[in-house]
C-alpha cells in the first residue's frame, strides 16, 4: 500500500497517510489541534480545509453544500475527502481559545476527613537483644498511633524500599496510608503536606481543582476542552470511534490522560506546589467518559440494553495510568449509575443533597447529554436524553462554543439586541444564544408551534413584521440572517437555519419529555417540585424565562429554578475531601432507579409533543 506526504498549512507540518485513508486520519495522527464534532458523518460541516494541492473534484455532498466560489477555492471536508496522492492542505487555524467553561459552583461545607493519610513516626533502632524485622518495628509504631492499623497490607515494592528509607532517615519516616494499605514511606516528616485534585471531565470541557486535604481550601483551578472533541462532539461517535478503529480505545484513553497531566501540571505551577505533593485523585463525569478515562470499553454501553462494564466506584494507583502525582498516590473514581446517567450526576446529587432532602428537587444538567434526577430522601429518580450537540454550538450552521465571539444572550423587542462574549465582533452563536433566539421567534411569531421559520406573507403576529426584512432563502428554505457578513468577524453571514431549529426542537422535546416521564414515575405533579436546580455550562448560561418560553423547562416551574454551577465539580471536590462522602457517593448509586426512556411506551408521544412550541 503506497503512503503519501500530507502538509498542513499554516503550521507546514508534515505526516505520511496510507491510501484511501481520509484527511481527518491525517489529522488525528499528527496531533494538530482540529475537532470533528459530527463524529466523521459529514453532516456538521465543522471540518472544512481548503486543499492546496492538487485539485480534487468535489463530492457530491459538497457541491450541494457548499457554494460555487468555496469550490473554486478547494474547500471539502476533512472527514470525507480520502488521499490518493501527495496532498498540500490548508487549515483554518484561527480557532478562538479564549472559552468561557465553567469551574464555580455552589458549595456546601462538610467535614475534612481525607481519602488517604500521612503519619509520621519516629521506629526504635534495632539491636542484637530486640532483632525485629524492619516491617515489625513500623507496624508496631504506627499501631500505637491507631489500633486499626493492626491489620496493615505493605506491597513488595513499598517493602524493597523500606530498609534503606529507615536508615537513611535515620529512623524517622512518614508514611502514606489507604485504609488498610500502605501506600509508600517517605523520609523525614512530610505529614504536614498532602494535596489532592478533583476532576471533572465533561464531554466537552474538562476542569481540575487543586485541593488542601487538610484544610479544605481550594488552591488553584485549571479547564480546557476535552481533546477528545477531536474524535466527536458527543458520547455517541467517540463510543463509535473507540469501537470501529484498532487503537480506538487506548487513544481516546491516552489523549484525556495527556490532558489531565497538563492539568496537574498547570495547578502546580499556580499554585507553587510540587506534584509529588499531590496524592489523591477523584475523577467523576459521564458513563462514556468514565469508562473512557479508565480504559474501559464504551462498546455495551452504546447498544440495547446499555449495560456499563462497572457501576460501583474504584480506586487504583495513579501509576497504573501514569498520571503524573506523588508515587504513592491513588485516583478515586465515583460510581455511575446507569449507562446514560453517570459519575457526574452523582456528583451532582453529592453537592445538593437532594438524596437527604424533605423537599422534592428536580436536578437538570444539560450539556451534549441531558442527565435529570428527581426526589427527595425517600426516592430518587434518574434518567438521560440524547440532548445532542445543539447546547454546545455543534451541529449547528453557525454554531460555536461559548468563546469570545460567540452571541450569548439576544433580546427581541421592536428590534433585535445581541450581546457577544468579549465585547467583539460576533463570529458565531453559542448554545444560550441560540435558546434565546427561538425563545424570541415564539414571543414575536417567527415560528409556528411545529417550528417551521414563516415567510412574511404568513406571518399572524404584527410583531414579527419588525423582522420581515431578516427572512432570507437559504438551500432552497426560509433562514433568519442574524448578522450580515459585513459586520462579523470572520466575514461570513450569521443564519439561523430551519435545521438549526430542529436541531434545537429534537433537544428540547426529549428533555422535556424526559421531565414529564420523572414526574409520572415518582406519582407526582409539577406543583410538588419545591426547587429545579440547573447545573452544568449551558445550565448556567442560558436565559431560564428563554428555557421555559420554549418549553424545555416546563412554565410551572419558572420561579423554582436555582442555577448551582458545576456541581459536579463540587461533588468531586467534597469526595477528594471526606471518605464519608465518597463512600456516601456509592450508597446514591443504590439509591437511584435509573428510567430508560425509551423502554417508556408513551416517550414517544411526549417527545413529539415536548418538540412543539
Amino acid at each position: 500500500m503506497n503512503n503519501y506526504a500530507i502538509t498542513f498549512k499554516p503550521v507546514n507540518y508534515k505526516v505520511s497517510a496510507s491510501e484511501g485513508s481520509t484527511l481527518k486520519d491525517a489529522l488525528v495522527k499528527s496531533g494538530l489541534d482540529f475537532d470533528f464534532p459530527c463524529g466523521v458523518i459529514g453532516k456538521c460541516w465543522k471540518c472544512l480545509v481548503k486543499v492546496l494541492s492538487p485539485k480534487i473534484e468535489a463530492l457530491q455532498k459538497e457541491v450541494e453544500h457548499l457554494s460555487k466560489n468555496e469550490i473554486l477555492e478547494g474547500m471539502h471536508l476533512a472527514c470525507l475527502t480520502e488521499i490518493h496522492s501527495n496532498m498540500i492542505v490548508e487549515l483554518n487555524m484561527e480557532k478562538n481559545t479564549d472559552y468561557n467553561i465553567l469551574q464555580s459552583s455552589v458549595e456546601k461545607n462538610s467535614a475534612i476527613f481525607p481519602l488517604l493519610k500521612k503519619d509520621f513516626i519516629q521506629l526504635n533502632l534495632p539491636s542484637l537483644e530486640h532483632q525485629k524485622s524492619d516491617l515489625s518495628r513500623l507496624k508496631e509504631k504506627l499501631i500505637l498511633k491507631n489500633p486499626d492499623y493492626r491489620d496493615l497490607k505493605i506491597g513488595i515494592s513499598i517493602l524493597q524500599q523500606l530498609p534503606d528509607k529507615l536508615r537513611k532517615s535515620h529512623n524517622k519516616v512518614t508514611v502514606i496510608i489507604d485504609k488498610n494499605e500502605i501506600l509508600g514511606i517517605e523520609k523525614g516528616n512530610t505529614s504536614h503536606k498532602m494535596f489532592g485534585i478533583a476532576f471533572d471531565i465533561g464531554t466537552t470541557t474538562v476542569v481540575g481543582y487543586l485541593m488542601d486535604l487538610y484544610s479544605g481550601k481550594e488552591l488553584a483551578v485549571s479547564s480546557s476542552l476535552n481533546p477528545q472533541i477531536k474524535f466527536g462532539a458527543d458520547v455517541i461517535s467517540r463510543t463509535t470511534y473507540a469501537n470501529q478503529n484498532d487503537n480506538g480505545l487506548k487513544l481516546l484513553q491516552s489523549t484525556i490522560l495527556k490532558l489531565l497531566n497538563e492539568l496537574i501540571d498547570d495547578v502546580s505551577k499556580k499554585s507553587n506546589i510540587k506534584r509529588d505533593d499531590i496524592y489523591a485523585l477523584t475523577v467523576v463525569g459521564n458513563t462514556c467518559m468514565h469508562h473512557l478515562f479508565l480504559g474501559l470499553t464504551p462498546r455495551y454501553i452504546a447498544a440495547v440494553p446499555y449495560v456499563p462494564v462497572i457501576n460501583e466506584s474504584i480506586e487504583l494507583n495513579a501509576s497504573e495510568l501514569n498520571l503524573n502525582i506523588n508515587p504513592a498516590g491513588r485516583v478515586f473514581a465515583l460510581p455511575t449509575i446507569a449507562g446514560f446517567v453517570g459519575a457526574d450526576t452523582v456528583a451532582v446529587i453529592l453537592a445538593t443533597d437532594i438524596d437527604k432532602s424533605k423537599d422534592i428537587k428536580l436536578a437538570v444538567d444539560i450539556g451534549t447529554n441531558g442527565e435529570m434526577v428527581l426526589g427527595s430522601s425517600k426516592k430518587l429518580v434518574s434518567c438521560s436524553t440524547a440532548a445532542g450537540p445543539a447546547f454546545e454550538g455543534a451541529q449547528i450552521s453557525s454554531g460555536m462554543r461559548g468563546a469570545n465571539g460567540a452571541i450569548d444572550h439576544v433580546c427581541f423587542g421592536e428590534s433585535m439586541t445581541y450581546t457577544v462574549i468579549g465585547d467583539e465582533k460576533p463570529r458565531g452563536i453559542c448554545g444560550s444564544g441560540l435558546l434565546d433566539i427561538v425563545a424570541g421567534f415564539v414571543k414575536v411569531g417567527l415560528i409556528n408551534k411545529r417550528g417551521k421559520l414563516l415567510s412574511p406573507d404568513k406571518f399572524t403576529n404584527p410583531a414579527a413584521e419588525n423582522y420581515s426584512n431578516r427572512i432570507i432563502t437559504y438551500n432552497d428554505t426560509n433562514a433568519f440572517l442574524m448578522v450580515p457578513a459585513s459586520e462579523t468577524a470572520n466575514g461570513n453571514p450569521i443564519l439561523i437555519t430551519q435545521n438549526d431549529i430542529t436541531s434545537l426542537q429534537l433537544a428540547k422535546g426529549a428533555i422535556s419529555a424526559g421531565i414529564k416521564i420523572l414526574v409520572e414515575k415518582l406519582e407526582i405533579n409539577l406543583d410538588d417540585i419545591k426547587e429545579v436546580l440547573l447545573a452544568g455550562a449551558f445550565g448556567n448560561y442560558m436565559n431560564p424565562h428563554s428555557a421555559c418560553t420554549i418549553g424545555l423547562i416546563p412554565k410551572e416551574l419558572r420561579s423554582k429554578i436555582k442555577m448551582v454551577g458545576n456541581a459536579a465539580g463540587s461533588g468531586a471536590k467534597l469526595a477528594l475531601l471526606s471518605q464519608i462522602e465518597f463512600e456516601r457517593a456509592d450508597e446514591i448509586t443504590n439509591k437511584v432507579t435509573y428510567i430508560e426512556l425509551g423502554a417508556q411506551k408513551h416517550f414517544n408521544l411526549e417527545f413529539a409533543r415536548g418538540m412543539q412550541f
